[in-house]
């Protein structure tokens, strides 16, 4: 360990640091606290072993300075005026040990340093056996999601994370990509080394730049002390570059140079630094659209594109609904059951175009708003209700035939029912629930004699800018399109 010696004896000093030397230790001595304060100051150590009765401050004010400044560092005092007060004092002040001057204490501080070896080595493998539970509750196996989509995902995540290779995750906002990066960092060899994170559409450029790669003492206005920056924090780890299609123009080829040489500089210095960092990067945007564009560096696009992973929205692995459900509702302590099925129904009907990070939250909102009630479809606020049966948002619902076939009348009626049950018997809603004007779904409603005819409408009109009324009997289609141009667009393209 590193060892530093403190006492005003400096014969007895020098000697008892030559002893600990020979022990294998790296031991050095001052002369007084204030010396070790300023030593500390430039290279924290291990271990201080430190006369008790020194000129101020004395052993026990530079024991109460380390352990407020230093708290890793091991105390050991030493006195020749060994009593049982002075000892009890030194070990309730927070002392690890106390030596008599006398005798072979040199041998004693030998022993005491050995034990401080073992303890913290085995302090060392606890941590990293932590790690390694950590890992296996944080990795892959954590992914909520049985569809395809989501299985080929954590399919390619598995096999890239065995690997050192760059990582470019790809997908829209709240599909789920830092839940991935942290699984890949967690499930590959450096699981027990450090995990960062840089946003990089959050800071301005002269503040990304030092963010990523820190900055020499006196670089700029303001720059007091060295700063390293997060590529060094990230030594022997993973470095996780969110938004990386925000990153400025300056800063991508310095990125570039630390992915093909892992060497840098800080902001206003010469020395280059090498690192060992593995880099996940995520994008919500077409990065190669933006390298056609000149937006973003080609060269750069194409050394974080060694194993692209596509994360799929919500909307494209809508069976992973009810799952997800559940789990978060684990997660903020409800029980499954809470939700109704008629809340399920409306769940699993919508496009989520905020995928899973909508879903959290739209059933955050919804306990708090049901209390110790059932969720029903009102609790459930959705950033866009119009995306409900959207079929531009691939949740359009075709149900199985059997082969005995089904009527498509029935089918049409149970549909009306369930979307009147969702609107809670408001029929404007239900209407804007299945794709059609007031006037269309009451007309059907009253085909299949679920209103009487003549019935008075609620509010007003609204077919003014409605297509043609679809004939009896004609194929019905949950979602179909409500405005007269909707027939002219491509399906599953959006106004």
């Amino acid at each position: 360990m590193r060892v530093l010696v403190v006492d005003d004896e400096i014969r007895n000093a020098e000697l008892t640091a030559l002893d600990l030397r020979d022990a294998g230790h790296d031991a050095d001595f001052v002369g007084s606290g204030e010396d070790a304060l300023r030593r500390m100051e430039a290279a924290p150590c291990d271990a201080v072993i430190t006369d008790l009765r020194m000129r101020p401050p004395d052993g026990l004010a530079l024991l109460e300075t380390i352990r407020q400044r230093w708290p890793a560092t091991t105390v050991v005092l030493m006195t020749a005026y060994a009593s049982m007060e002075s000892a009890r004092r030194a070990l309730k002040s927070g002392a690890y040990d106390y030596v008599d001057k006398e005798g072979e204490f040199r041998e004693e501080l030998k022993s005491i340093l050995e034990r401080v070896a073992r303890e913290r080595n085995l302090e060392a493998a606890n941590r990293q056996l932590a790690s390694t539970v950590d890992s296996l509750t944080k990795g892959l196996a954590t992914i909520v999601g049985e569809a395809p989509a989501t299985r080929r995902a954590v399919e390619l995540a598995r096999k890239v994370a065995v690997t050192d290779s760059t990582v470019l995750l790809m997908g829209e906002s709240g599909s789920g990509k830092d839940l991935f990066a942290r699984a890949i960092h967690f499930t590959s060899r450096r699981a027990a080394g450090p995990w960062v994170k840089v946003n990089c559409g959050a800071l301005p450029e002269h503040l990304l730049e030092t963010e990523l790669f820190g900055h020499e003492k006196g670089a700029f206005t303001g720059a007091v002390r060295q700063k390293p920056g997060r590529f060094e924090d990230a030594h022997h780890g993973t470095i996780f570059l969110d938004e990386i299609g925000e990153l400025p123009l300056g800063l991508q080829v310095k990125l570039l140079q630390v992915i093909e040489e892992k060497t840098f500089t800080r902001v206003g210095g010469n020395a280059p630094l090498k690192v060992d960092v593995r880099i996940i990067a995520a994008t919500n945007r077409d990065l190669s659209e933006m390298a056609h564009a000149r937006q973003f560096r080609e060269d750069l696009f194409f050394r974080l594109n060694v194993f692209p992973v596509r994360l799929p929205p919500l909307r494209e692995r809508a069976s992973d609904i009810p799952q997800l459900v559940e789990f978060i509702l684990r997660r903020h302590g409800a029980s499954p059951d809470q939700v109704t099925p008629a809340a399920r129904r409306a769940l699993e009907r919508y496009a989520f175009p905020g995928n899973v990070r909508e879903l959290e939250h739209t059933l955050e909102r919804a306990m708090i708003l049901a209390g110790a009630d059932p969720i029903e479809p009102e609790h459930l606020s959705f950033a866009r209700p119009e995306r409900m049966g959207d079929p531009g948002g691939a949740l359009t619902w075709v149900p199985e035939i059997p082969a005995e076939g089904l009527s498509l009348e029935v089918l049409e009626r149970e549909l009306i029912l369930k979307a009147l049950e969702m609107a809670r018997g408001n029929k404007s809603q239900a209407a804007r629930l299945l794709g059609l004007t007031r006037r269309t779904l009451y007309s059907r409603m009253e085909r299949h004699g679920l209103r009487k005819p003549g019935e008075a409408e609620e509010g007003g009109d609204d077919d003014a800018d409605a297509g043609p009324e679809p004939a009896a009997g004609a194929p019905f289609r949950a979602g179909a399109a409500r405005d007269p141009d909707a027939a002219g667009r491509a399906p599953g393209r959006e106004p």
